[in-house]
């Protein structure tokens, strides 16, 4: 029997611990060990994305990383990008512009996304093709894809203005305050 190693680490912002063997694969113990199936196993050799999670904010590709290498780590799965009450723009985007067929590829493509719009609100189309291009889709094509990548971006700035306003009020409710 082979030793198991303990791993402390937070996924989808709960702390968690686990046991897993030296050699086993993110992908292997977020599947197999803490029942976390979002992330898809293509290829297993990292060429295909689908099994992208977020390590630190970095997207990797988790069958290429070992599980004991999360000690401390934060990890965010396709699981995690959504909130208890709704999807996330980028989910809600690749459902309305029917950004998706099979879904294998699914996950990879909304956590990879995610992690561009939380750097880059409003990237260009060659920066969505450049960041998604470690992702692999066989049924789609990708036009669709980066479609609703753009319109995620655009909700997600409305979404941060609208925020800001109503957290600091509107300009003219501002100008009234001061006036008072």
């Amino acid at each position: 029997m082979a030793k198991k190693t303990h791993v402390a680490t937070t996924i989808n912002g709960e702390p968690m611990e686990f046991l897993c063997e030296a050699r086993q694969s993110l992908l292997e113990v977020l599947r197999d060990n803490l029942a976390m199936t979002g992330s898809k196993e293509g290829c297993n050799n990292g060429n295909c994305g689908a099994c992208t999670v977020l390590l630190d904010g970095q997207p990797v590709d988790s069958c290429l990383v070992l599980a004991v290498e999360a000690e401390g780590a934060e990890i965010t799965t396709v699981e995690g990008i959504a909130d208890d009450s709704r999807l996330h723009p980028i989910q809600q985007c690749f459902l309305e512009e029917a950004a998706l067929q099979c879904g294998v590829c699914t996950p990879g493509f909304i956590v990879t996304a995610k992690a561009l719009l939380d750097r880059n609100p409003t990237p260009s189309e060659h920066e969505i093709r450049f960041q998604l291009a470690g992702n692999l889709c066989r049924c789609t094509g990708y036009d669709k894809i980066i479609r609703a990548v753009q319109d995620a971006g655009k909700r997600m700035a409305a979404e941060a203005r609208g925020a800001s306003t109503t957290t600091n009020g509107s300009p003219a409710r501002q100008q009234q305050k001061q006036a008072t």
